[in-house]
C-alpha cells in the first residue's frame, strides 16, 4: 500500500473525533483552543490542495459547476471557493502573466515546468476559539506530500480583505505549496460569515448551510440577537443580512496577530500528528528550533502577519514577507515622509476609517476633476457624473468644499485628496476604486470599529438583494445563498446581496441609487457618507456612536516595534486603496524609530503596481499598471534564501517598472522587461532612506 494510502487509513478515525483541545501557550491565549479537526487527503489528480482539481487551465476558465445548484455539496463549495478566490487575487489573463510569469504551473525557478500545477496532500480544518463558539476562527493547514520533514517549513497564509480561508491561496499559498511548506491559514475572524436574518440560516465551516438554531456553536457566524430581536428586526426590516466582519461585534482586527500565531501552532501541531499517525513520529518532533516559519499574504492578511511578528513573544516567526499591507501605525510626533524634493508630507499614518470615510466623501466628486478624466477616460465610466455632480453640491451645502462650480468643486475635491496623503498616481484610479470597493469597505469597517449590532442599523445602512429596475430590497435568490461560502468575499456588496440605505427619501433603496433626505437628490447617499465620516472625527452625529469606533481603532493600531525580525514589505506607488503614505511609507519610519539600527525591515515601492491585481484585466488597468503578486513572490524568495542560506536582503528602494501600453483593453504580453528585479544592489538615487525623523522616498 502506498504512503498517502496508509497515512489516511491511520488518519482516519482521528479525522472523524473531536481532537483533544490544544491550548495556546502564551497568556493572552490561554482561553483558545482548537476544535473537532476535519481532514481530507487529495490525490494531485482528481482533486488537489492549490487549485481544488481544476488545475492551472481550470482556473482561468468557466467557474466550476454544482450538480443541484440549491444543494451544493462541500467539496463542490471548496473547488468553487479557491476558484473565486484564486481570480480574486491575482490577473488571470495570460497577457497579464498568468502562466508565464506566476501561476500554478510556474515552478520556484520561475519556469513552466509543473504542467497543470496540482499538488496532492493533506489538509485539516477546524475552529480556532475562546470556549464562547462566538469567535470561530476558521483554522487550515495544508501539508504537500513533497514536505520534507528534513527540511520543514510553515508559511502562513492568513486571507485578504475579508474573505474565507481560502483567501491567500493564490498568493502566499501557492508559494509555500510549492516550497514543501505546511501553510497555516486562517481566516482571521471576519472570514465569509453570511447570516441570512428572514431565514434564519448560516454557514457551517465547510460553507453548507444549516438552519441556526441547529447549527448552534458549529456556525461560522450567528448575529447575537434574541428570538423576539430578530423577529422584530425581520418585521421592520425584512430580507436582510448579517455579516461576521461588520456585524460579530468583536473587532476582528484586534486580534488579527493572535490569530495568526494560532495558525502556527496550528501547523506545529497538525505537523506532529500527520507524521506520528503515519508511523514517522521518530523521525522528527517539529518545533519552531528546527522549523523555518515566514509569515505572508497581501493587504490585510499582510497586516495580520506583521501584527504577528510585533505580538510573537514566543520565537514562533522568523521572517515576514508582505504586499501591500493594511497597517495601521500608531502616530508618531514629527516623523515625516518627503518624496524627492518636494516638501515632507506630515499628513502619513492615517487610520483606515480616516482616510477610507474620506475617499467616501470626496472620491465621486474629485473623479469628475477635468485632470482625472482625461488621464484615464475609460476608468471615468465607474463613477455616474449626474450623481457625482450632485456629491459635490452636496460637499459645498456642508461647507466641506467652497467652489461654485462643479468642475472647480471636482478639482478642489481632488486636492483635498492629495492634501491628505494620496499621490498622485492614484488619480486614475479614484473612479473605479469608489464605483468597486470604498463604500463597502468603509460601512464595514465603521461597523466593526463600533462592535455594532447589524440592528443598530448603522447610520441608516443595512444589506440585502434589490430590485434591479427600482432598487428596493427584496428576497435574494436562494441558489446565491445556497453558494454564497463559494461566491463570496464577505463584504456586500457581494453574491447579489447589496448596500441598502434604509433612509432614503421615498424607503429603502439600493445605497448607490438612494436619494439622500438632506438634499432631495440622488447624490451616492452623501447623507450616509457624511454620517460614517463623522463616526470618525467625532465633530457631528451620535457622540456615543463616534466613542465606541474610536475606542475600536485605537485598539488595531500597531507599534512598530518587529523585535529584530527580517522584515520585506512590498507595496504599490499606485496603491489607491490603501496608499503608502498612511501605512507603509510610514510604517518603516516608525520601525526606524523604534528599533533603530536593530531594524531588519525593508521597504520595496514598485512603480505602476496598485492594490488589486484582479483588476489588471479590465480596460485601462492592463496598459498602466504592472502585477504586484510578481514582486511578493521575490520577496518571499528573498527572505527563503535569507533565512536557508543567510542570503543579504536586498536595501529599501523604488523597483522602476515600465507598463505594458499599447491599446487599452488591448494591451501587449507581459514579459520580464516591464518588471525589472528588487536590485541587490540599488543605485543612490533609487534608495529609500530615513534620517532627521523624515522617510525619503525617492521621485
Amino acid at each position: 500500500m502506498k504512503y498517502a494510502a496508509i497515512l489516511a487509513a491511520a488518519l482516519m478515525l482521528a479525522s472523524t473525533m473531536p481532537a483533544e483541545p490544544a491550548r495556546a501557550e502564551s497568556r493572552d491565549e490561554d482561553a483558545w483552543h482548537f476544535g473537532a479537526v476535519r481532514h481530507q487527503f487529495y490525490d494531485g489528480t482528481s482533486n488537489d490542495l492549490l487549485t481544488g482539481g481544476l488545475g492551472k487551465s481550470g482556473l482561468q476558465a468557466a467557474a466550476p459547476a454544482f450538480a443541484d445548484p440549491l444543494h451544493p455539496t462541500a467539496a463542490e463549495l471548496r473547488t468553487r471557493a479557491i476558484y473565486n478566490n484564486y481570480r480574486a487575487l491575482v490577473d488571470i489573463t495570460t497577457k497579464g502573466g498568468y502562466g508565464v510569469l506566476y501561476g500554478p504551473n510556474i515552478d520556484v525557478s520561475g519556469a513552466d515546468t509543473l504542467g497543470a500545477g496540482k499538488i496532492a496532500g493533506d489538509e485539516y480544518l477546524a475552529y480556532a476559539d475562546d470556549g464562547s463558539g462566538r469567535q470561530n476562527v476558521t483554522t487550515m493547514v495544508q501539508v504537500p506530500s513533497s514536505f520534507d520533514p528534513a527540511n520543514a517549513c510553515i508559511v502562513t497564509a492568513v486571507s485578504s480583505g475579508s474573505r474565507g480561508v481560502y483567501g491567500a491561496i493564490a498568493t502566499a499559498g501557492e508559494w509555500g505549496l510549492k516550497h514543501g511548506c505546511a501553510v497555516a491559514y486562517s481566516d482571521k475572524g471576519t472570514g465569509n460569515g453570511a447570516y441570512d436574518l428572514q431565514a434564519d440560516t448560516v454557514n457551517l465551516i465547510d460553507g453548507t448551510r444549516q438552519d441556526a438554531a441547529m447549527a448552534g456553536s458549529q456556525s461560522n457566524f450567528t448575529a447575537d440577537l434574541s428570538a423576539s430581536e430578530l423577529a422584530a428586526f425581520n418585521a421592520a426590516t425584512p430580507n436582510r443580512f448579517a455579516f461576521k466582519h461588520a456585524h460579530s461585534q468583536q473587532n476582528p482586527e484586534k486580534d488579527w496577530g493572535r490569530h495568526t500565531l494560532l495558525a502556527v501552532k496550528f501547523a506545529f501541531r497538525i505537523l506532529n500528528q500527520h507524521f506520528a499517525a503515519a508511523g514517522r513520529h521518530e523521525l522528527r518532533r517539529f518545533t519552531r528550533a528546527n522549523t523555518l516559519v515566514i509569515a505572508s499574504s497581501a493587504s490585510n492578511g499582510a497586516g495580520a502577519a506583521i501584527a504577528a511578528a510585533e505580538q510573537d513573544e514566543e520565537g514562533l516567526i522568523d521572517g515576514v514577507a508582505v504586499s501591500e499591507p493594511q497597517i495601521q501605525p500608531r502616530r508618531e510626533e514629527g516623523l515625516l515622509i518627503q518624496r524627492g524634493s518636494g516638501p515632507p508630507l506630515a499628513a502619513g499614518g492615517k487610520a483606515l476609517l480616516d482616510y477610507f470615510t474620506l475617499a467616501d466623501l470626496y472620491q465621486p466628486c474629485a473623479a469628475q476633476s477635468a485632470s482625472v478624466v482625461a488621464s484615464a477616460p475609460e476608468l471615468a465610466a465607474y463613477v455616474n457624473p449626474v450623481l457625482a455632480a450632485n456629491r459635490c453640491a452636496a460637499l459645498k451645502a456642508e461647507g466641506l468644499l467652497t467652489a461654485t462650480t462643479t468642475a472647480a468643486r471636482a478639482d478642489e475635491a481632488l486636492a483635498v485628496l492629495h492634501s491628505a496623503g494620496w499621490q498622485p498616481e492614484s488619480d486614475l484610479l479614484h473612479a473605479s476604486h469608489y464605483g468597486l470597493a470604498v463604500p463597502a469597505v468603509t460601512l464595514t469597517y465603521a461597523n466593526a470599529y463600533g462592535r455594532f449590532s447589524v440592528a443598530d442599523k448603522l447610520c441608516g445602512y443595512s444589506f440585502g438583494a434589490t430590485v434591479a429596475a427600482t432598487g428596493a430590497p427584496t428576497a435574494v435568490a436562494p441558489a446565491s445563498v445556497a453558494q454564497i461560502f463559494a461566491s463570496g468575499n464577505g463584504v456586500p456588496p457581494t453574491s447579489g446581496i447589496n448596500i441598502i440605505n434604509d433612509d432614503s427619501v421615498g424607503g429603502p433603496r439600493l445605497d448607490a441609487a438612494s436619494v439622500s433626505a438632506s438634499s432631495g437628490t440622488a447624490d451616492y447617499n452623501a447623507d450616509g457618507a457624511l454620517c460614517l465620516r463623522n463616526l470618525y472625527t467625532g465633530e457631528g452625529g451620535d457622540a456615543r456612536q463616534s466613542d465606541r469606533v474610536r475606542d475600536g481603532i485605537e485598539r488595531v493600531l500597531r507599534d512598530g516595534n518587529l523585535h529584530g525580525k527580517p522584515v520585506l514589505i512590498v507595496h504599490g506607488r499606485s496603491d489607491t486603496l490603501v496608499p503608502v503614505n498612511f501605512s507603509s511609507r510610514y510604517y518603516l519610519g516608525l520601525n526606524r524609530l523604534e528599533e533603530g539600527r536593530h531594524s531588519r525591515l525593508h521597504y520595496y515601492e514598485i512603480t505602476n503596481a496598485q492594490h488589486f491585481d484582479a483588476f489588471l484585466p479590465l480596460k485601462g488597468y492592463d496598459s498602466r499598471l504592472v502585477p504586484l503578486h510578481y514582486y511578493l513572490i521575490q520577496a518571499l524568495n528573498l527572505m527563503y534564501a535569507h533565512l536557508k542560506n543567510g542570503a543579504p536582503l536586498p536595501p529599501s528602494q523604488v523597483v522602476y517598472t515600465t507598463p505594458r501600453g499599447g491599446t487599452p483593453g488591448a494591451a501587449p504580453q507581459i514579459t520580464t522587461a516591464n518588471l525589472p528585479p528588487i536590485d541587490p544592489d540599488p543605485a543612490d538615487d533609487h534608495l529609500i532612506t530615513f534620517s532627521d525623523h523624515t522617510v525619503h522616498i525617492p521621485e
